[in-house]
């Protein structure tokens, strides 16, 4: 009988489920992004690899900011043959941040270059409130 030594970091169930056909393909939609806070802002950088500044779309509202993002197939060149795999993807994908109510779209700061968006969301002082006492009746 012949052992064969496992790998640790591969695991055949996983990645069979990682395929699209089972995630549907939303894998490739998602916005990557790293989240970094600072003591009077966050840093927000979105990788949006083959998206041109003009296709994205950043608005806060409702206390939520909202990045959009779209890409056209038409772009690309009309070949001869068949595709026999395609990964890239093509159309819309969105991501929504809480930054609070107080954050105004004035506020944010945005650059895009090399296909990342870096954004800088600054902290806004929330309001304390104040904790109402409220007495609870005795009945008899």
């Amino acid at each position: 009988m012949m052992l064969i030594p496992r790998r640790n970091d591969l695991d055949l169930f996983k990645e069979i489920f990682r395929d699209p056909f089972f995630t549907g393909g939303d894998e490739s939609k998602l916005m990557k992004t790293d989240i970094k806070e600072t003591a009077d802002k966050y840093l927000i950088d979105i990788d949006l690899p083959g998206y041109e500044k003009e296709n994205i779309k950043i608005e806060v509202e409702n206390g939520y900011l909202i990045i959009q993002a779209k890409t056209d197939s038409e772009k690309e060149e009309k070949d001869e043959g068949k595709f026999v795999r395609k990964e890239r993807y093509f159309g819309e994908c969105s991501r929504s941040f809480y930054v609070g109510e107080d954050v105004e779209s004035e506020d944010i700061k945005a650059t895009f270059r090399n296909g990342t968006l870096k954004l800088e969301v600054p902290k806004k002082e929330e309001k304390p409130e104040i904790p109402q006492k409220k007495y609870i009746q005795i009945e008899d």
